[in-house]
């Protein structure tokens, strides 16, 4: 088996529940970030809104938004060099007017950024408007690559847009990472677990997501496989998880069902 075949990559999900003290949700990450590095883990998964969030959200998004080198951003490359780790995050980023700002995901490693993703599809939906106070990203996909495997990133509502996690495949993506608050309400843990486990079996790749707990979220931060099944995840309350993600597995399911080859359409921007 070559090295590349052979690669292997212990993810944590850490499912914790953001506030409006900044500093508050860095402490936190950084507790939480040594307790999974302590159990192995060299990706470590965060929820959206990581670095600050209200629930209902308000005009103190903006007055809290961050520059991707900001607090939040140099905390993450410190606690990364520290652990070894990669860490990936949601941030509130200062986007082009004073009113909104960018619901960001960054990856940073010790020495830096290794990605980010502005989210693209906004949660208007449920009797929600993220766009009241949220600028959409450019159409794009951001990948990064950590021991021979690689990372996509996308953010809660995209989840419901198949075309998203198929355009970070087709950048090369093995694993797909969502950051979420993936928002309460009758049905939605039905739908949060059907669509983690529907990109996984489609993309025939591994899906990491955290989530905040309840009641603001609905939990279940989840490692998928590459065939739907759960290796690892978190209940409703704050917690932890880890498994692995397998360069050897993604060939073997993608070898029994070539889908990705076989198809017939390309996705495109609308």
């Amino acid at each position: 088996m070559t090295e590349t075949a052979s690669a292997a990559v212990p993810v944590a999900v850490c499912q914790f529940a953001p506030t409006s003290s900044r500093e508050g949700n860095r402490d936190r990450i950084a507790e939480l970030t040594a307790d999974a590095a302590a159990r192995g883990a060299r990706l470590i998964v965060f929820p959206e809104y990581s670095s600050y969030f209200v629930d209902p959200m308000d005009e103190s998004l903006a007055a809290n938004a961050e520059s991707l080198d900001g607090d939040f951003g140099s905390t993450l490359t410190a606690l990364a060099a520290d652990h070894g780790v990669v860490i990936v995050a949601g941030l509130v980023e200062t986007a082009s007017d004073a009113q909104h700002v960018h619901n960001t995901v960054v990856a940073v490693r010790g020495d830096g950024m290794l990605a980010s993703y502005r989210k693209q599809h906004l949660y208007d939906a449920f009797g929600q408007t993220e766009s009241d106070w949220i600028e959409a990203g450019d159409l794009g996909a951001a990948t990064f690559e950590l021991a021979g495997i690689r990372f996509g990133l996308m953010t809660c509502y995209d989840l419901r847009f198949p075309e998203v996690s198929r355009t970070l495949i087709d950048a090369g993506a093995d694993a797909l990472v969502v950051p979420a608050e993936w928002v309460r309400g009758p049905l939605k843990e039905h739908h949060w677990t059907t669509l983690l486990a529907a990109r996984a079996i489609e993309n025939t790749a591994y899906v990491i997501a955290a989530d905040h707990p309840t009641p603001i979220g609905v939990g279940h931060s989840q490692i998928v496989d590459p065939q739907g099944v759960v290796l690892a995840g978190v209940g409703t309350t704050e917690g932890i998880a880890v498994a692995a993600v397998e360069r050897a597995t993604i060939e073997r399911v993608r070898a029994v069902n070539p889908s990705l080859r076989v198809r017939r359409y390309a996705v495109g921007p609308r």
